[in-house]
């Protein structure tokens, strides 16, 4: 789950990073006192969206005219993440500061360094001054860092967080160390235990598609293809989206309707394929072990009946009740196009929008 800048700053404040004073508004009137409140001869203005390049696209606007940026501060990058392939939770710093992170990995990967944290000893004091050192920092400033990334690693673990992006971070004229700007992100999976943070989500700016499956428990991602897939089991999901690809075509996403999965549920699934207007084509891929075939089948027959099937409907399914399964789709008056195997369900649905 994403949150917005405002949101990411109220929270690492609390846990003791230095960031700038601000207020949130929603109206240009509350713009206006919000920066009276701030007292400050300066402020800036920037849209709250989950997205990056908000400066590119006129999105972050200064108040008042003011000298260059650099004239103002010294701009740095620093990041920390679930480190899956080591392990850990990783810090990111570079001194290009300001740019896309990806951009500087690509062109001048010399100027990052990742450095791993332990999770037994959390930030250790050499870590620190050595990411310190690397950044050109000096005298108070390599003290003032080293509080500020361990206050950053408590908030990113107490909060389970999967990726804090401080970019820029700002070195002030008068040698002050801020986060200048904050990007958060938490694991779905931990959100139970904040609940403080779950109602920080923001539904306006999340795939509605994604957002109507969450309401159902349902595992779904979007994608960029034109074959619906429905699947039981998260291995078997992207087992069908790889046959799929080999076979010609492209997944436009990846559905999870989990082992225990109800008709209410697989219908609800169901729906929001069709509701994707790039879907050319459905295919269903289910092997019934705690998931019952003849469930599935309900399922689809019931959402079917909501919303018009006008694209082809293949479907494979192998296990519990399978033959009950195939006898509710053959008598419910759906066309559907049903698959031995795998391979055959992946040829038959390419085969069937043409790809």
């Amino acid at each position: 789950m994403n949150i917005h800048e405002y949101q990411a700053k109220q929270i690492l404040g609390r846990f003791g990073v230095p960031v700038p004073k601000g207020q949130f508004a929603t109206t240009p009137d509350e713009a206006a006192a919000a920066f009276t409140a701030l007292g400050q001869p300066k402020a800036v203005v920037k849209a709250q969206i989950h997205a990056g390049g908000r400066g590119k696209a006129g999105g972050v606007k200064l108040l008042t005219n003011a000298s260059e940026v650099r004239d103002v501060a010294r701009e740095l990058y620093l990041g920390m993440l679930v480190d899956r392939k080591a392990g850990t939770v990783s810090v990111i710093a570079s001194t290009e500061g300001g740019m896309d992170i990806e951009e500087v990995a690509a062109k001048t990967p010399e100027k990052i360094l990742t450095e791993q944290i332990s999770p037994l000893l959390g930030v250790s004091g050499f870590q620190a001054r050595k990411i310190a050192f690397a950044l050109g920092l000096k005298d108070k400033q390599v003290g003032q860092f080293a509080t500020l990334l361990a206050a950053l690693y408590r908030a990113f673990v107490e909060t389970d967080a999967s990726l804090i992006e401080i970019n820029p971070l700002v070195v002030t004229k008068d040698g002050r160390v801020i986060c200048l700007d904050a990007k958060m992100s938490f694991d779905d999976n931990a959100l139970f235990r904040h609940p403080d943070i779950r109602e920080l989500r923001d539904a306006n700016e999340e795939d509605p598609a994604e957002t109507e499956a969450a309401k159902y428990d349902l595992s779904y991602v979007h994608l960029d293809g034109n074959i619906g897939c429905m699947v039981n089991g998260a291995g078997l999901a992207m087992a069908t989206m790889d046959i799929v690809k080999i076979y010609g075509a492209e997944p436009a996403n990846f559905l999870d309707v989990g082992g225990g999965a109800s008709t209410e549920k697989v219908a609800a699934a169901f729906r929001i394929l069709l509701a994707d207007k790039r879907v050319k084509g459905v295919l269903i891929n289910i092997f019934g072990g705690i998931m019952r075939c003849d469930v599935l089948a309900q399922g689809v027959v019931e959402a079917a009946k909501q919303v018009k099937l006008n694209v082809p409907l293949v479907v494979r399914m192998e296990g519990t009740n399978v033959v009950e399964g195939k006898k509710i789709l053959a008598d419910s008056g759906i066309k559907v196009i049903t698959a031995s195997d795998m391979a055959d369900a992946a040829k038959r649905i390419v085969k069937e929008i043409g790809a």
